[in-house]
């Protein structure tokens, strides 16, 4: 399953619409007024899926997951220095980037590839291409892609 990550090109708060290849708005994300990112996922109905919200108190950048009202996990940012790697604690991901931040993998323990993550270069805003081997990981896949986003608008600031 393909997904395109696109920011909005105008919006106080972070604002992106999120669509399959076919063009279909999948989920849309929202910004909201918080201490830190506060990013909330409706689906293709408008119901609301997830939250992905940063701790502001922590060394490294490191957002919690909620799913259906519960803490279900973190993304945290791991110290490197050449690589960026995150790690997602609620199912054993890690994720590791090239060298200029642009492209990623979301990998399990083993070493199986759940997902692919390219930035497109040449656009006025962000936009990514989310290829997820499996549906079931897509929402997932998306809250990593977010926290990325935000960690790297963070470090533009």
């Amino acid at each position: 399953m393909k997904l395109m990550f696109k920011q909005r090109f105008f919006s106080w708060f972070d604002s992106y619409d999120i669509y399959e290849e076919s063009g279909a708005t999948v989920y849309t994300v929202r910004g909201k007024l918080a201490w830190g990112h506060k990013l909330e996922i409706n689906d293709r109905n408008e119901n609301h899926v997830a939250t992905l919200k940063e701790q502001v108190i922590s060394f490294l950048p490191r957002f919690s997951i909620q799913m259906n009202g519960q803490t279900v996990g973190t993304i945290t940012k791991e110290f490197t220095f050449f690589k960026p790697s995150f790690t997602v604690d609620c199912n054993d991901w890690r994720v590791e980037g090239s060298f200029w931040e642009w492209d990623y993998r979301i990998l399990t323990s083993d070493g199986r590839v759940v997902a692919t993550i390219e930035k497109q270069l040449f656009n006025f805003t962000d936009t990514y291409i989310i290829d997820v081997y499996e549906e079931q990981d897509s929402l997932l896949a998306l809250m990593v892609v977010l926290a990325i986003d935000a960690v790297k608008c963070s470090d533009k600031n």
